[in-house]
């Protein structure tokens, strides 16, 4: 293999360095994400709990739109790094044109559907409030104008990735995270934004990124993987059918997780703005553990990726098994964290004494299932960097689909609201068992030793 300028060789030395030399930037973008999530929740919190429902409402469209997102980042990250792996850099740069444009793309769609729909979309939960409905369909209307740019600047995160250089996405993002964080409370109490605030302050932030992430993918000749990567290439049909075959499973699963994630919150919505409020703000404190899981599991990505280009069969066999340890190491401080400092946890972001202790109890029941999702984003990252995508999402669709079900059945029970807690905590715990059996036996007929590879390693 040829030698790679601003890339990171992930088909040589230390697996544990080279594991933690992309993992660790990533892993500090999620650290700053959560940051952000509970700082932002903290000020909406000092507005009220309704805001915090209102803004819990809308973001799960912005939730909904990481499926769309998925198709240009995953795409690119794939794509760079079998390449890359292969030694073959032009075609890594013709993935990555193709990834961009794509992202483009389902940025400006989704952003159009969002401004467009936004009160029917917002109408779905039935909120019992007619003040929250309005002020989320509010909140939606406006982070949807900066949903171009998140949506160029994640495919521009699976360049950077997919060729081992995290580090400047975890730099560009979290120049646009500390942004985020300053902005939201001037906007929200020194300009009297209230709420809305918030969303200016994250397309501020999100237009700041796309800037800096242009510049990183174009002029800044010390860090961008590819030269003259062109950002405005007409697409390839052959490229784009690969990237669809790779990513059309990771944006089906994202969607089906967030639309039955969106079922269970008209659940929670009829049990009154208390209960989203528990469960928006429960959801961020949880994301300790699936935010910090999911940069590692993009560290595998780019790792299996580039060793499957080349052949290292023995290499990805070891980065797995010593990837399990580190993944189950932070499943077990997950799980301990919230039963031990729930109470502290909650009671940074309310007051109000019934909603604490429902986020108590929230936090003790969701404990349950955090090794089960920290091993399920073990064996995910490893599927798809070897652009095995479809067990991941067949794995999370029977695990989600049954949720909701038992999650209603559940919550007419005694347990009341805590049974849809219940149900979520079950659920998670069934993906990561379907999907770790699933990785366990497809490994078990992989080579060992190197193996040439041919081909485009497509699904």
């Amino acid at each position: 293999m040829h030698t790679r300028n601003r890339t990171l060789d992930l088909t040589q030395g230390s697996i544990l360095r080279r594991l933690l030399q992309v993992a660790a930037p990533l892993i500090g973008t999620q650290v700053l994400q959560m940051a952000y999530n509970l700082t932002d929740m903290f000020w909406l919190g000092l507005v009220g709990s309704d805001a915090v429902a209102s803004v819990g409402t809308a973001g799960m469209y912005m939730w909904l739109s990481m499926a769309f997102l998925m198709m240009g980042r995953m795409g690119a990250e794939i794509g760079v790094s079998q390449q890359l792996g292969r030694g073959d850099m032009t075609e890594a740069r013709a993935f990555s044109e193709n990834a961009l444009f794509l992202s483009m793309v389902t940025g400006t769609l989704f952003a159009l559907f969002a401004v467009l729909f936004r009160h029917p979309l917002i109408g779905v939960f039935r909120i019992q409030e007619a003040h929250v409905a309005y002020e989320a369909a509010l909140y939606l209307g406006i982070v949807a104008v900066g949903m171009p740019a998140t949506f160029f600047s994640g495919a521009v995160t699976g360049i950077f990735n997919g060729a081992g250089a995290s580090r400047v996405p975890f730099v560009t993002g979290g120049v646009g995270i500390v942004l985020n964080m300053v902005l939201t409370p001037l906007f929200i109490f020194h300009f009297d934004f209230g709420m809305a605030g918030a969303a200016w302050a994250t397309v501020v932030a999100q237009t700041a990124v796309l800037v800096l992430n242009l510049m990183a993918i174009r002029t800044l000749t010390s860090v961008r993987p590819f030269p003259e990567l062109r950002i405005f290439r007409k697409p390839d049909g052959a490229r784009l059918r690969q990237i669809f075959r790779w990513t059309i499973p990771i944006s089906t699963e994202s969607a089906a997780f967030t639309l039955l994630s969106m079922i269970i919150a008209r659940f929670v919505a009829s049990f009154g703005a208390d209960a989203i409020a528990v469960q928006r703000i429960g959801i961020q404190l949880e994301s300790l553990s699936w935010l910090i899981a999911g940069g590692f599991s993009s560290a595998l990505t780019a790792f299996a990726g580039q060793n499957y280009g080349s052949g290292r069969w023995d290499r990805i066999h070891r980065g797995a098994r010593l990837s399990l340890y580190l993944m189950l190491f932070w499943g077990v401080v997950a799980t301990v964290v919230p039963l031990v400092f729930g109470r502290q946890m909650f009671s940074l972001f309310v007051r109000d004494e019934a909603v604490i202790q429902e986020g108590v109890r929230f936090l003790w029941i969701l404990s349950v299932c955090q090794i089960f999702m920290c091993l399920e984003f073990w064996a995910t990252g490893l599927f798809r960097g070897m652009g095995k995508t479809i067990p991941p999402s067949v794995s999370t669709l029977i695990g989600n689909s049954l949720r909701v079900p038992l999650s209603y059945a559940l919550s007419l029970t005694a347990l009341g609201v805590a049974g849809l807690w219940w149900g979520i905590a079950l659920g998670a715990c069934l993906r990561g068992a379907i999907l770790v059996t699933w990785y366990v036996g497809y490994a078990r007929k992989l080579p060992r030793g190197e193996v040439v590879v041919e081909g485009s390693g497509s699904t």
